[in-house]
């Protein structure tokens, strides 16, 4: 099998609260691989530990208050993200890591024109000179669809569309070709066609410059159309994990059920639809007070005494490969319990 591109091992990354709150176990255990070439989905709710994890991979967690624990592992190519110095960190992001971030029009700089900002990266990190710069910003421009690049180039962030901004931050993160992309809920603030054009545009750049990505999102459309493997996180640890056709086709744990359940579906009639769309009871618990045993059992169905009791490690779904459908659910080890509980 061919070697991971990026491999997270036991991540925690934990944040110290203001007026000695506690601490707040944002990513708590997680672990994961992205392979070269394929995209990797991770979705959950709010409050999940997903964008925390895509920071984390970078180490753009801000410290204090946020640290990394010992022990936790992030390797790109073999070598350990976190013992790395600043300057050689910095020779990855933004090079052989890039990253979209979320919202935008909060990202980009207002007071810099798109093109200066695509060029920087080419400028620090490809040694090219401004005027070659400024060619490969346009030419970015144009491989992202900005029609009349030469034009938008000295334009201000404040002069483009939602979708456009949102295009610009792409053809930043791509201008150096990186060997990952790290997309951190790239469509949120677009409407359903500006998504479904970036969605499209980020899958034909991943073909023609064959790098893996990273998708993170809460939209299991998305995920579905667009990802080769999903890991769903809850209360920041992976809960279930597999390849996506296997994931929708059997989800295991009870979070995964109740995430598909939710979604609505095209062939349902309105009349159906209305006020009948399932949820899920209760909110992800805060990070600084994770419940005990298993963290989602205050909103399960099916929990019993174990699950209050004693946390389930990632267990192998005995589905295809092995660890290929790993789920943290004490379901698998008593699945006759899989019965509603009063």
């Amino acid at each position: 099998m061919t070697e991971p591109l990026l491999r997270v091992r036991d991540l925690k990354t934990y944040f110290v609260t203001e007026r000695g709150g506690g601490t707040a176990r944002a990513v708590d255990g997680v672990s994961f691989d992205v392979y070269p070439g394929e995209t990797l989905g991770i979705v959950g709710e709010s409050g999940c530990g997903k964008t925390v994890t895509s920071l984390s991979i970078l180490r753009l967690i801000p410290e204090p208050p946020g640290h990394i624990l010992s022990g936790s592992l992030i390797e790109f190519e073999g070598r350990n993200l976190l013992t790395l110095r600043p300057p050689e960190l910095r020779a990855i992001r933004g090079n052989e890591v890039a990253m979209i971030f979320q919202e935008p029009m909060t990202s980009l700089n207002p007071v810099f024109t798109v093109g200066d900002q695509i060029a920087e990266a080419a400028i620090v990190h490809q040694r090219l000179p401004r005027k070659q710069a400024r060619a490969r910003a346009i030419e970015m421009l144009r491989l992202v669809g900005i029609p009349d690049p030469e034009e938008r180039v000295d334009h201000y962030p404040h002069q483009l569309s939602g979708g456009m901004s949102q295009r610009v931050m792409i053809a930043m993160a791509l201008v150096c070709h990186p060997k990952l992309l790290i997309a951190d809920e790239p469509t949120t603030a677009l409407d359903v066609t500006i998504q479904a054009q970036i969605l499209e545009l980020l899958d034909r750049l991943q073909a023609e410059l064959g790098m893996a990505v990273l998708l993170i999102t809460h939209d299991l459309g998305i995920v579905a159309g667009t990802s080769d493997r999903v890991v769903v996180m809850y209360a920041g640890q992976v809960v279930e994990t597999a390849a996506t056709p296997e994931l929708f086709a059997h989800p295991l744990h009870p979070y995964t059920e109740g995430l598909m359940a939710a979604v609505p579906r095209i062939d349902t009639r309105v009349s159906q639809v209305r006020g009948r769309l399932h949820t899920i009871p209760g909110q992800v618990p805060a990070a600084s007070g994770w419940p005990a045993g298993c963290r989602f059992h205050p909103r399960c169905p099916y929990a019993w005494d174990r699950c209050t009791a004693e946390e389930p490690p990632l267990l192998d779904a005995g589905r295809g490969e092995p660890g290929s459908h790993a789920v943290r659910c004490w379901l698998l080890t008593e699945p006759r319990r899989r019965t509603p509980q009063a």
